[in-house]
């Protein structure tokens, strides 16, 4: 939450930063505006100086004097005019780019406040509150490239403040606990706010300089997360027994000493996850890739493996395959 409250006010610091700018570039085309109305008056005398009074005594007779003087000031005026149309189209050409300048100002300011009050909805006591707010980061983050990175950061936090899984430490449960309880709520109706920020996780778009999703020591039993890309999570330690993850994608995730028993994996992506002491009791792993995973010391007693890929994955003699 502090990371995030910070790249608010840091947003908002770029934006009074954007704004002098476009203060100190109004009174630099100002200036530019004034040069050019100096050059439109005085560049046609420069460049067509009027003729001399000794050229005009030459010419035979007052009637060609007036007829010389007045196509110098034709040739004069065509030249100004000529100026002006080029000014014309500097100016609408400014004009535009100031226009875009306020525009992204305006822009940036509106996905600044939209980012605060997303954030203040975070941590609110009411339930609805919490989730407008988290679908209102998802909207932030499709029209903000650049704050995707934090808004997955505080999604995550989110998840793990809202839904912790302190299994195995000393005021804890065991990790694993004895039995799976099939009794346990599914996700999206005990918890559906953390069950939101997971689907918002899981559709995001993803980009190659994006950083792991870190959700290690978190309480997902019975959740529903069918077809999310969850690739390269850390869910080391993390309780997810009867999870429902048909067609999940995990690749390359960490889910060292996981509990997913009895968890429906079937057709999941799971090539080269770490699988190390994960407990796998039960579960449905029917045609799922498990293709250079490691699985030293997992447990797959009574585990469902038909047709699951599992070439290259490593193996010891602690791992637990089924009996059958």
């Amino acid at each position: 939450m502090r990371q995030a409250a910070r790249s608010a006010v840091s947003a908002g610091g770029n934006i009074g930063l954007m704004r002098l700018r476009l203060i100190l570039s109004g009174m630099a085309g100002g200036a530019a505006m004034l040069l050019m109305l100096a050059a439109v008056v005085w560049l046609p005398y420069l460049v067509y100086p009027p003729l001399p009074s000794r050229d005009l005594e030459n010419a035979m007779g007052r009637e060609k004097q007036i007829e010389l003087q007045q196509a110098q000031s034709r040739v004069q005026n065509e030249f100004r005019s000529q100026l002006l149309q080029g000014l014309a189209g500097l100016v609408v050409v400014a004009g535009a780019a100031a226009g875009w300048q306020q525009l992204r100002l305006a822009r940036d300011g509106q996905m600044t406040d939209r980012f605060t009050r997303a954030i203040d909805h975070l941590g609110s006591d009411t339930l609805d509150v919490r989730l407008g707010g988290i679908y209102a980061l998802e909207r932030v983050a499709k029209n903000s490239p650049s704050d995707r990175q934090t808004l997955t950061f505080l999604l995550c936090a989110f998840v793990r403040g809202h839904a912790p899984w302190n299994g195995g430490t000393p005021d804890g449960p065991p990790h694993p606990t004895p039995t799976v309880d099939d009794r346990m709520p599914w996700l999206d109706n005990r918890a559906p706010d953390v069950w939101a920020a997971l689907r918002v996780l899981g559709r995001r778009p993803v980009y190659p300089q994006e950083r792991p999703l870190f959700l290690a020591h978190v309480d997902l039993r019975s959740a529903a997360l069918a077809e999310m890309r969850l690739d390269g999570a850390n869910l080391r330690h993390s309780n997810l027994a009867r999870a429902w993850m048909p067609g999940i994608s995990l690749e390359c995730s960490q889910l060292l000493n996981a509990d997913l028993r009895r968890a429906n994996l079937q057709e999941a992506r799971m090539a080269h996850a770490d699988l190390r002491r994960a407990h796998l009791q039960g579960a449905d792993l029917q045609r799922a890739n498990l293709r250079g995973a490691d699985l030293r010391g997992a447990n797959m007693s009574d585990a469902r493996l038909d047709e699951a890929v599992l070439t290259d994955a490593r193996t010891d003699d602690t791992t637990i395959w089924p009996d059958a």
